[in-house]
C-alpha cells in the first residue's frame, strides 16, 4: 500500500473518531453538491453499463440512486444473463427486482443473453463487438451520459475490463453521438475497498470528477437491492455488503 493510501485510512479513522459516522451521512448531499458540476443536468438520460447481474447493486448503487436524486431518466445495459454456475434465468429476474429497488424500471433494463457475451473471467470479450452493440443502444435511446468500469474493472474481472475497453474505442474515435459523455467507476485497493465510510477522506483527498455519497437511508436502499440476488448472496458477499465502499461512495472520472 502506497503511502498516500495509509494516510487516507488513518484521515479517514479520525474522522470517524472526531465527527462521528453520522456526520459522514448528514455531510452526504453537501459533498455531492459540491463535486456534480461536470455532470449532465436533471432530464439527462443516464446508461449504466455492467456486465453481470448484481454489479447495479455491488459496485454503482451509489451512481443510480445518485443520478436518480439528480432528475436523470437511468436505464442499465447488462452484457450478460450471469449464467456461469447456469443460474442465467434465475439472475435475469433478479436484476430486474434490484434495478426495481434502485429505481430503474423494468422498461429501461436490457438484459443481453448472447453467447459472444459469456458470463466467464477466463473469457475476453471482443471489443470490436462489444462497441458496437453498445454504441447502437446509446443512438437507439439518446443517451446523453455513460457510466461503466474503469480500466481496473473494480475487481479485476475480465468481462468488467471488456466494457471499458469498449467504451474506451467509441470514445477514442470520436464514434459516441455529439453530448454523450462518459463516467468510470474508480476502483481501488483493497484496503480502501472495505473500509465502508470511513473512505470518504481519501475520496475527497484524491482526484475525482464526481463524487456520490448515499445517505443512511439509500445504504439502505442499496443493501436492499443486493438481497434481491439470493442465488448469489453468499457469506462473503454478505460481509461485503457489510463493509464495502461501492455500497456507500462511488468515485467517477470522465474519459
Amino acid at each position: 500500500m502506497d503511502a498516500l493510501g495509509l494516510l487516507c485510512a488513518v484521515a479517514g479513522v479520525l474522522a470517524a473518531l472526531a465527527w462521528g459516522v453520522p456526520w459522514l451521512w448528514e455531510s452526504a448531499g453537501g459533498v455531492e453538491r459540491r463535486e456534480q458540476a461536470g455532470l449532465p443536468g436533471g432530464g439527462s438520460r443516464s446508461l449504466v453499463v455492467i456486465a453481470h447481474p448484481d454489479d447495479e447493486a455491488m459496485f454503482f448503487a451509489p451512481t443510480v440512486l445518485g443520478l436518480g436524486r439528480l432528475r436523470h431518466r437511468v436505464s442499465l445495459l447488462c452484457f450478460s444473463a450471469g449464467n456461469y454456475y447456469n443460474q442465467g434465468e434465475i439472475r435475469k429476474k433478479e436484476l430486474l427486482q434490484s434495478c426495481g429497488v434502485l429505481g430503474i424500471p423494468p422498461s429501461n433494463v436490457m438484459i443481453i443473453d448472447n453467447r459472444n457475451f459469456p458470463d466467464d473471467p477466463a473469457v475476453q470479450w471482443d471489443t470490436e463487438l462489444v462497441a458496437s452493440v453498445l454504441l447502437r443502444h446509446v443512438e437507439m435511446n439518446d443517451i446523453n451520459l455513460v457510466v461503466t468500469f474503469d480500466a481496473g474493472g473494480v475487481s479485476g474481472h475480465r468481462n468488467h475490463i471488456a466494457l471499458n475497453m469498449a467504451v474506451r474505442a467509441l470514445h477514442s474515435k470520436g464514434k459516441l453521438p455529439e453530448g454523450c459523455s462518459v463516467l468510470t467507476l474508480e476502483s481501488v485497493n483493497v484496503l480502501r475497498k472495505y473500509l465502508g465510510f470511513l473512505d470518504l477522506p481519501c475520496s475527497l483527498l484524491r482526484p475525482q470528477d464526481v463524487l456520490l455519497v448515499l445517505t443512511r437511508e439509500e445504504v439502505a436502499q442499496a443493501k436492499r437491492a443486493m438481497t434481491c440476488h439470493g442465488s448469489q448472496l453468499l457469506w462473503f458477499r454478505r460481509l461485503y455488503l457489510l463493509f464495502s465502499r461501492y455500497v456507500r461512495i462511488n468515485t467517477l472520472h470522465f474519459l
